[in-house]
């Protein structure tokens, strides 16, 4: 069972830049894959970035390619979301999650161990 907190989201101008952390507890997060998703209001969930368990491969969705950036430090067991050119759509709540397995995946159905979520405005 891994433990996950976010933690960076606010309030910035559009194409400004955020970093989210995610902060895990648990031997199993280093060998493991990790995911964030965001759900806007009224929104169903949605997949935004995955990178494998040690960082050798990463997926982003079309909407947030070339702009954000998903990365994972095992000796420190936190991930971190750096997004940048921020967008008014970009607005939501991000959540972090850590996979099944070790390999890269966008499906939420093989992430058990969610975090609360932050939650991140774009003004614009």
């Amino acid at each position: 069972q891994v433990q996950l907190e976010e933690s960076g989201g606010g309030v910035v101008q559009a194409g400004g830049s955020l970093r989210l952390t995610c902060a895990a507890s648990g031997r199993t997060f280093s060998t493991l894959a990790l995911g964030w998703f965001r759900q806007a209001p009224g929104k169903e969930r949605e997949f935004v970035a995955t990178i494998s368990w040690n960082g050798d491969r990463t997926y982003y969705s079309d909407s947030v390619k070339g702009r954000f950036i998903i990365s994972k430090d095992n000796d420190k067991n936190t991930g971190y979301l750096q997004m940048n050119g921020v967008r008014p759509e970009d607005t939501a709540v991000y959540s972090c999650a850590v996979a099944r397995y070790s390999s890269i995946t966008w499906d939420p159905m093989y992430y058990p161990n969610w975090g609360q979520g932050t939650q991140v405005t774009v003004s614009p």
